[in-house]
């Protein structure tokens, strides 16, 4: 006799987050360490949660004056992020965005660095921002 088992695949909740690619005018973008004691100090785009009811560009713009004190620009959307986590499924849309007005002020992060295209990968990116860097490379390189 065969016997089947089913297992049930745990239904994830997804979550929404939005990611700043911010570029500097010459060709580098911004890359932010989280604390140790959050992702392991990985490095990441900046950014956050939606908010409910909120868009995503706007999301964007709270997280980034909220996190880094900037005022920015967002332009194109980049890149679309589908990741599973063990507890939950992360969907995180990445946009193009420009510094208005501001300076970098780590309000939620223990560093940042700026980045060519040729250097994307010489930090440990958070395994969710790793999908982004084809995209970022290709958008720096026609910045």
């Amino acid at each position: 006799m065969v016997q089947f088992r089913y297992q049930m695949l745990e239904q994830r909740k997804t979550i929404e987050v939005v990611a700043a690619v911010i570029g500097d005018g010459a060709g580098r973008v911004l890359a932010t360490q989280c604390p140790p004691h959050k992702h392991g100090g990985g490095w990441e785009f900046p950014g956050g949660k939606i908010e409910p009811g909120e868009a995503p560009q706007a999301a964007v713009v709270r997280e980034i004056r909220e996190e880094l004190g900037l005022s920015i620009s967002v332009g194109e959307l980049l890149h679309t992020i589908e990741w599973d986590y063990p507890a939950f499924h992360l969907r995180m849309f990445c946009y193009a965005c420009k510094i208005e007005q501001g300076s970098i002020q780590l309000r939620e992060h223990s560093a940042f660095c700026w980045l060519s295209a040729e250097n994307l990968h010489s930090i440990p990116w958070l395994p969710a921002d790793v999908d982004a860097l084809p995209a970022v490379a290709a958008w720096l390189a026609e910045c």
